[in-house]
């Protein structure tokens, strides 16, 4: 296996507009600029392009295709897609890597969720058969899972809003996020249901945005930066699509997921969890003790790109390889209703 590493890292600011396009470009050339000025490196450079995005979620098709042209594909690009969040387009990038065919990667993802409704539009990835015919929104199906572990003891929403209260001041550092500062835990409890038992600060903000990520090889990951992020594990697995087949107290996928990529001495875990119980769910699955640190970047509570989220928590995590403030550390993806699908990447600096 070659050492493959996170070396570059741009995101962009987590708001809701509803003004601008839905192609990804206008957020995307900024960010590719960025990080070749950061690293000191031209779209020449890169030997592989990947990308994750929606075509739903733009509301036309081929919608990614379009975004190519933030990457300047003339000459001609090594470039691939995947319609998942940017993190799987990560693993793909990671594994072309591992072919020796390039030794550069360049993986970005974007979403313009303020274009439609995004609670409907997810409604698209269930059971095509079952459950999608009966339009079930995304609040809704995670709202059953929260009355679920809340029904069987497995947490309570006092402990769902102190996920909330502790994400939300943690964005507080975080530049880049939409929602920061938050009321404390009796405040939060009382207010209204938005979904019950969820309220709204249980539940991630509509979110446009998009980021960057570039990955390189053993000598030339050294050569662009002094402290790679080197991914020592990266594994993902997948649970039923029919809700009604599965636990949806726990998450499966998540633990075979973590298994394989081997998360012992982590010190930082960055989870993509939209919603404040998901957390609860994945500490529980991941076995975090007290002395990791959760999410410090606030998480999507504060700022949930769909089709970025995942990459973004990617990107923090090595971030605190790069600082230096951390020598280990987990990454967490999801996609799909209910953690359907989840991804776990670890890296550590050397």
């Amino acid at each position: 296996m070659r050492d493959v590493a996170v070396v570059g890292f741009t995101q962009s600011p987590q708001v809701r507009n509803t003004t601008a396009t839905t192609n990804g470009v206008e957020m995307l050339v900024p960010l590719i600029t960025d990080v070749f000025s950061g690293l000191g490196m031209t779209k020449h450079d890169i030997g592989f392009w990947c990308s994750g995005s929606s075509d739903y979620l733009a509301g036309r098709a081929f919608s990614f295709v379009s975004a190519v042209d933030a990457t300047g594909p003339v000459p001609p690009i090594n470039e691939s897609h995947v319609e998942l969040d940017a993190a799987w387009a990560l693993y793909e990038a990671w594994v072309k890597i591992q072919t020796g065919e390039v030794d550069t990667a360049l993986v970005y993802g974007f979403g313009k969720s303020s274009a439609g409704d995004l609670r409907r539009t997810l409604a698209l990835q269930l059971d095509p058969y079952m459950l999608a015919p009966l339009w079930p929104d995304a609040v809704a199906v995670a709202g059953l899972q929260a009355r679920l572990g809340i029904d069987r003891g497995l947490w309570s929403e006092q402990a769902m809003a102190e996920v909330a209260v502790r994400s939300r001041r943690d964005a507080e550092t975080n530049p880049f996020a939409q929602l920061a500062g938050s009321k404390d835990v009796d405040a939060l409890l009382a207010e209204p249901y938005f979904a019950q038992p969820l309220r709204r600060h249980d539940c991630a903000p509509i979110t446009d945005g998009a980021a960057v990520i570039v990955l390189a090889a053993e000598e030339r990951a050294r050569e662009l930066v002094e402290r790679p992020a080197w991914i020592t594990g990266i594994a993902h697995a997948v649970d039923s699509a029919h809700l009604g087949t599965r636990d949806l107290t726990t998450s499966a996928s998540t633990a075979i997921a973590a298994r394989r990529a081997g998360i012992d001495g982590v010190e930082v875990a960055e989870l993509y969890t939209p919603f404040t119980h998901q957390e609860l769910i994945l500490c529980r699955e991941l076995d975090l003790g007290d002395d990791v640190r959760i999410t410090p970047s606030g998480g999507a509570l504060a700022g949930n790109p769909m089709f970025a989220g995942g990459l973004v928590r990617i990107g923090e995590a090595a971030a605190r390889i790069g600082d230096g403030s951390a020598g280990r550390v987990l990454a967490h993806a999801t996609g799909g209703p209910a953690l359907q699908h989840n991804l776990v990447c670890v890296m550590e600096g050397r």
